[in-house]
Parts: C-alpha cells; structure tokens; sequence
C-alpha cells in the first residue's frame, strides 16, 4: 500500500513536470552528434559502461533528467554544467532525438535466468519489503512511458552507481528509488544491475 501511495505520487509528478516532449529530433541530432557524442555516443549507445544508454528512452524520462541536472536537483559535476547552457527547446530537441535511436541490447555476465538478479526483478525481496523492479519498469525493462524508464540493456556499472547515489542520498530526484535502494546490499544491487543488463 506504502509503494502504491509513492508510485500515484510519482506518477502525478511526472506527468505534470513533463508536458510530453515534441521536439525536433533532426535539430537534437545536431548537439546529439557534435557534444554528447563524446559520453553518449552518436546514437545514444554508449560503450562506456559508467555513462547511460540514451537510446529508445522515453522523451519525457530525458527531459526531466536534463532539467533536473540544469536545476541542480540531480547533482553531477559533468552534467550540470552541460545542462545549465541548454534552452527549453535543446531539452525537447536532444529528448526527440535520443528517443527516436534504436537501442543496441547488452547481456548479463552471470544474472541470467533462475539468477539472483532475475528473482529480484521479477520478484522483488519480501523480508526487505523490496518491491519487484517488474512491476515499474515491466517484465522485459521496456518501461511505463512518462512516468518510468526503459531499463532493458542498460550498462549494468550505470545502474549500480545510481543505485547506490539513490540509497546514499547523493540521487534524490526519484523519491521512491531512495526508499528502495536503502534496502539494497552492494551484492543485490549488482545482480539486479547485470539482470537488467540483459533484458531485452
């Protein structure tokens, strides 16, 4: 019940923060593959593992984090500044164009189906009072449009270090992954991480 209340709340949040971003892919194209490219890849699948996947994620989802890095609520020392010098019209721009980009899939090392990572996905931990990440960002990662992201073959390093910013409190611009990653050791939040890695 604790859960549903947060997620209505998030849900709302979301959805009247992001007023579904209509951007211009071809103009984001053009900072896409001159500035991000460097971190982000051209098309939004970076092969760096500490850096994002950008690609096939929901525009809205992008727009809130590059606002939130432009307003300082999501702190980081690389993209605030990056962010502080877009316009409203860069956000929706890069949004649409990042979206538009084809996810490239990766795979898991060794959270693999019947794996710790998988039980804690679809399952959740019920002595933690953990809930299955499943049941927000669906079986196979795609996500909920708006209100949460695609995760399916996002680098597992990416998801592990936000994770772990979430239950330190350095992350703290999604209120109910602060209250999930509290209950999360260093050896659940990389199996789920590898997991995740995997979907496709």
């Amino acid at each position: 019940m604790y859960f549903r209340k947060i997620a209505v709340f998030v849900a709302v949040l979301l959805g009247a923060m992001s007023a579904h971003a209509t951007g211009d892919a071809a103009k984001g194209s053009v900072m896409a593959t001159t500035v991000c490219v460097a971190c982000h890849a051209a098309d939004g699948n970076s092969v760096m593992p500490a850096n994002p996947k950008l690609a096939g994620q929901f525009p809205e989802y992008l727009s809130k984090q590059l606002k939130n890095f432009k307003a300082g609520t999501r702190a980081n020392p690389v993209m605030g500044p990056m962010a502080g010098t877009l316009t409203e019209e860069d956000v929706s721009n890069l949004a649409a164009y990042f979206s538009s980009q084809t996810a490239k899939a990766g795979s898991a090392k060794t959270n693999g189906a019947g794996s710790e990572g998988e039980s804690i996905y679809k399952g959740g931990i019920a002595d933690k009072n953990v809930p299955a990440c499943a049941a927000c960002h669906g079986a196979n990662g795609a996500g909920l449009p708006v209100q949460y992201p695609r995760l399916a073959g996002q680098h597992a390093e990416y998801l592990s270090n936000q994770l772990k910013a979430f239950r330190s409190g350095e992350r703290a611009n999604a209120p109910m992954m602060k209250v999930i990653a509290a209950r999360l050791s260093d050896q659940e939040i990389a199996a789920v991480a590898d997991y995740v890695q995997g979907l496709k």
